[in-house]
């Protein structure tokens, strides 16, 4: 059975500091979901937990009480509205979030991408683009080998366009990820149970680039990963582009509802 578009599991409210729209409110996210028929959403907001030392000013407003404003969320009839998070992993792989506190998220995304931000990279890596090529792979092993409760997180936008602002280096980044070891790694997220997020983002404008772009999740797939849609939404303007968005994903990557992950 081909996999059914019914959840959106990031989302960013007028909390996140890369937001700050005032329309971006639960009460606005949760229409989306009514007027797109979703039945799960899930608000991730940016946080860096203040129980973990080590925020960056950019992350350091952004903590537990501050996301927190968002709650209660809205609750329309046949919509499950979830409370996550999307926290930061550093160049240390320090993780943003603290166990105390993932007891308290229904969903918890890791961006292992974000290679804008300085204190995410070592100079090395982010010097050249074999840098970030073994960015990307150590980054993503280190988060598979923490203990984490892989039933409740994903793991964010592997192929953002953060990881390179400069187009035809990003695309080089992709390209020369080693297969073998993205073979492994992905075999060993299978086995943690973790999701992985197909981003609106990185699918929308896709062209004669596709190829690059899914190699990934292709890769994914075939190690038997579980994947989660992700809008990644800042403001309401595209909110109704998402679906048709999310239904190109599934039909480039023949994706059926036992490659879906189920968040429970």
């Amino acid at each position: 059975m081909r996999y059914i578009v019914d959840h959106d599991l990031h989302i960013h409210s007028n909390l996140s500091t890369c937001s700050r729209c005032p329309e971006q409110t639960p009460e606005r996210i949760a229409q989306y979901a009514v007027d797109t028929g979703l039945k799960t959403i899930c608000m991730t907001d940016h946080f860096w937990d203040e129980k973990v030392p080590g925020a960056s000013p950019w992350y350091q407003p952004q903590d537990f009480p501050h996301i927190s404003r968002c709650k209660p969320l809205p609750q329309p009839q046949g919509v499950r509205f979830l409370f996550g998070c999307e926290t930061e992993l550093d160049k240390n792989l320090t993780l943003g979030i603290s166990p105390e506190r993932m007891q308290e998220m229904d969903f918890i995304i890791i961006p292992t991408t974000h290679f804008h931000f300085e204190a995410n990279l070592t100079d090395a890596e982010r010097a050249s683009v074999a840098g970030r090529v073994s960015a990307w792979i150590r980054r993503l092993g280190g988060v598979l080998d923490m203990a984490l409760p892989f039933h409740k997180v994903g793991l964010a936008h592997l192929t953002c366009k953060l990881i390179n602002r400069d187009r035809e280096e990003f695309l080089q980044i992709l390209a020369a990820l080693p297969e073998d070891e993205m073979t492994e790694l992905f075999q060993k997220a299978a086995q943690c149970g973790v999701g992985i997020e197909l981003n609106a983002a990185d699918i929308c404008n896709l062209g004669d680039d596709a190829d690059i772009i899914l190699r990934p999740y292709r890769i994914a797939k075939a190690c038997g990963c579980k994947f989660y849609l992700g809008s990644d939404s800042h403001n309401p303007n595209q909110f109704g582009e998402h679906r048709e968005t999310f239904e190109k994903a599934v039909t480039l990557l023949s994706l059926t509802e036992d490659d879906k992950f189920i968040l429970r």
